[in-house]
């Protein structure tokens, strides 16, 4: 038996529910930063408190990937009863956002809030990837994820524009010292209401394929055991893992870098520390446990996906320094102001807001009507090289444009490398692994969206400060350059 083919309506159903996520992540992408020097922050503290999106990525998509993997609740399902747990917690987030200003603490309450969004988010997001997978025939992987992208993009163009359009309705864009303005705070109240009910119509309008029916589709095989492998390897080939994180720690102090480093220092002696209990575990017969399992099934991964894995590493560093430095860039050499609290920043903060609604205005369309014509005529892989260096060429505009209308340019370069980012490795991969195994796949995928955010969050400040301080623009040439990176590797990729 074949799964049976979905119609436009049932494309709809499988995705919609991303259009509300992805508002949630555009008003966190957009307005995080502004929030923060809103309430006291120094442009040089925004990566120390940005950390706990991509930490909260990096430790939850892989643990969700594996539950989700192995569950069943009768008629609420495999996959939504994660949707539905992450929408509740992420609307609790975004209305409680706004509510910092009040608190004595406010900074530190706003941190604690992005990384509660941002885990809720993270709950929700990843089963979304698998669900895909999970719903559609493998001849319709690539317009499934294509239909995704473009809800991702519509999503995100909406919770980008709401307080845009909310100044334009008379609502203050000017707020006090210490004050986050109206216009910030109605749209993180209107979003979170917006993103609940979109998960809530997937949830309510799919039924997912029961264990029974996957086995009767052919899908339901269970895939090789990569736990079990650990059981063959030596306690001490984790050390290395230990032995750079204590240099890292160990540089942070000798060089004078930025303390977020200790972060990664601890990352990386983290894995080694799991990566011994893991092996500890597979060699006393608990091969089954969750923490053998994302272990082992990470050192596993097809070769596939560890290509893919590095295209992804590189393009989503370049996305990371735009989400967290776009404001201050675009306040500084087009609206001509670093000060927070002034009329000419708040603008510019707005003014952001179009544009990331202008990149992700353009990856809805291009991946409907863009991807599908490239891909059909020069394969997947070399598309998304193509895209990714369209990227870096929006990117590299923001270092020689300073009107911000001219602006949109560059962000419709940007906007087809989002397009190409959001979709095409997942059309290349869905189709390419266990259907027993695609929730911790997509998890653990998930790992080198992350990890690059985690650099850019704690290495990118250090960078800053010492060869270019109080110059953001030079992030926007580091993105260019990672892009670049990412599309000469795409062509490594065999795309079948």
């Amino acid at each position: 038996m074949e799964k049976p083919r979905q119609g436009w309506a049932g494309l709809w159903n499988i995705s919609f529910g991303f259009f509300g996520i992805q508002i949630g992540f555009a008003l966190q992408n957009a307005n995080m930063s502004r929030v923060f020097q809103s309430l006291g922050s120094g442009i040089d503290d925004l990566p120390a408190l940005w950390v706990a999106a991509p930490l909260t990525g990096l430790l939850v998509q892989p643990i969700v990937g594996h539950m989700s993997d192995r569950t069943w609740l009768g008629r609420l399902g495999r996959r939504r009863p994660y949707f539905l747990a992450g929408a509740v917690l992420a609307t609790i987030a975004l209305l409680a956002m706004p509510e910092s200003a009040g608190s004595s603490s406010g900074l530190l309450m706003a941190a604690l809030l992005l990384w509660m969004l941002d885990a809720s988010l993270n709950i929700s997001m990843e089963p979304f990837r698998a669900f895909v997978g999970d719903m559609l025939r493998k001849d319709q992987h690539t317009a499934g994820y294509g239909v995704q992208t473009a809800f991702i993009g519509a999503g995100a163009v909406v919770g980008s524009l709401f307080p845009y359009a909310l100044e334009h309705m008379g609502v203050s864009n000017v707020a006090g010292a210490g004050e986050i303005p109206d216009t910030v705070r109605y749209s993180f109240w209107v979003g979170g209401l917006a993103l609940l009910a979109a998960v809530l119509w997937t949830v309510l309008t799919t039924r997912e394929y029961s264990p029974q029916e996957q086995a009767a589709f052919g899908d339901a095989h269970e895939a090789e055991t990569t736990a079990a492998a650990l059981s063959d390897r030596s306690l001490w080939s984790a050390l290395p893992w230990i032995i750079v994180g204590g240099i890292v720690a160990v540089a942070v102090q000798g060089w004078s870098l930025e303390k977020e480093v200790y972060l990664l220092a601890a990352l990386l002696a983290g894995y080694g520390i799991a990566t011994m209990a893991a092996i500890g575990l597979a060699r006393s017969g608990r091969s089954a446990s969750m923490l053998a399992g994302i272990v082992g099934d990470f050192a596993g991964m097809p070769p596939l996906m560890k290509r893919l894995a590095f295209v992804q590493f590189f393009s989503w560093s370049a996305l990371f320094i735009m989400w967290i430095n776009t404001t201050p860039v675009v306040a500084q050499y087009a609206f001509g102001s670093a000060d927070p609290a002034s009329a000419a920043y708040q603008q510019a903060g707005n003014w952001v807001g179009v544009l990331f609604s202008v990149y992700n205005g353009v990856a809805a369309v291009a991946a409907l009507a863009l991807l599908p014509v490239l891909s059909a005529r020069l394969g997947k892989a070399r598309t998304h090289g193509l895209c990714l260096v369209a990227g870096a060429l929006g990117f590299g505009g923001f270092m020689v444009v300073r009107d911000p209308t001219a602006l949109i340019a560059c962000e419709v370069g940007i906007g087809i490398a989002w397009a190409s980012i959001l979709a095409m490795p997942y059309a290349i991969l869905a189709s390419s692994l266990p259907q027993a195994k695609l929730g911790i796949y997509m998890g653990l995928f998930n790992v080198f969206v992350v990890l690059p955010q985690l650099l850019v969050a704690t290495v990118m400040g250090s960078i800053m400060k010492a060869f270019f301080p109080g110059e953001p623009i030079w992030t926007m040439a580091f993105a260019a350059g990672t892009l670049l990176v990412a599309a000469a590797a795409s062509l490594r990729i065999e795309d079948r």
